[in-house]
């Protein structure tokens, strides 16, 4: 297997983007794609609901976008927070190790699409899959409050007038610990819906 030599650095971006050539491409909706592979995703923890109950699935779909040429997976943590989970009956110690799950999970199928790449004697199979080395990077999604609040609020950014900086560094601290100390690659902070949260 190829191993490519991306620097942990503030640089990495720069250094993938221009082994990539300049462009990369990011991996497209978890969710419609969980939901096409049978996942019931009616539940205010989303797309991270299938960490408890179908991470084959996750998986699945992360190889999926690898094959169809993604060059960076997102992790199904955009919906995941230790509120969420701890309100679903949780313990700390098992929402962060559910939290830790979404970035194995695809570093585990980045793994997969190398070994099946190795295995492969083209750049593809003949059947539209894309089996090619390439760098291939694991960004561990952090969705907004408003995601954890499943109100439709993470587009809106209305949190109400109580919301403040601090609460939401509260909020968001110790999740974006857990997932950085899960080895991705990088860190997406999606759907940032204010100024406030920005901040």
């Amino acid at each position: 297997m190829e191993t490519f030599n991306i620097p942990a650095t503030p640089s990495l971006m720069k250094e993938f983007l221009r082994q990539m050539g300049g462009t990369a491409v990011i991996d497209g909706g978890l969710a419609t794609e969980l939901e096409l592979h049978g996942a019931d995703l009616n539940d205010p923890l989303w797309s991270a609901k299938c960490l408890l109950t179908s991470p084959h699935l996750i998986r699945s779909v992360h190889l999926d976008y690898l094959e169809a040429g993604a060059d960076i997976i997102i992790t199904a943590s955009y919906q995941a927070t230790i509120q969420g989970f701890e309100a679903k009956g949780f313990s700390r110690e098992q929402s962060e190790n559910l939290l830790k799950k979404s970035v194995d999970i695809a570093l585990e199928a980045r793994r997969i699409y190398y070994e099946r790449c190795s295995k492969s004697s083209s750049d593809g199979t003949g059947d539209g899959r894309i089996l090619k080395n390439r760098p291939i990077l694991v960004a561990a999604s952090v969705g907004s409050y408003g995601a954890y609040l499943a109100d439709g609020s993470e587009y809106s950014g209305c949190y109400g007038e109580a919301m403040t900086v601090n609460a939401l560094k509260e909020f968001h601290r110790r999740r974006v610990q857990v997932l950085a100390e899960a080895g991705p690659d990088i860190i997406a902070f999606e759907t940032v819906p204010n100024k406030i949260e920005a901040q």
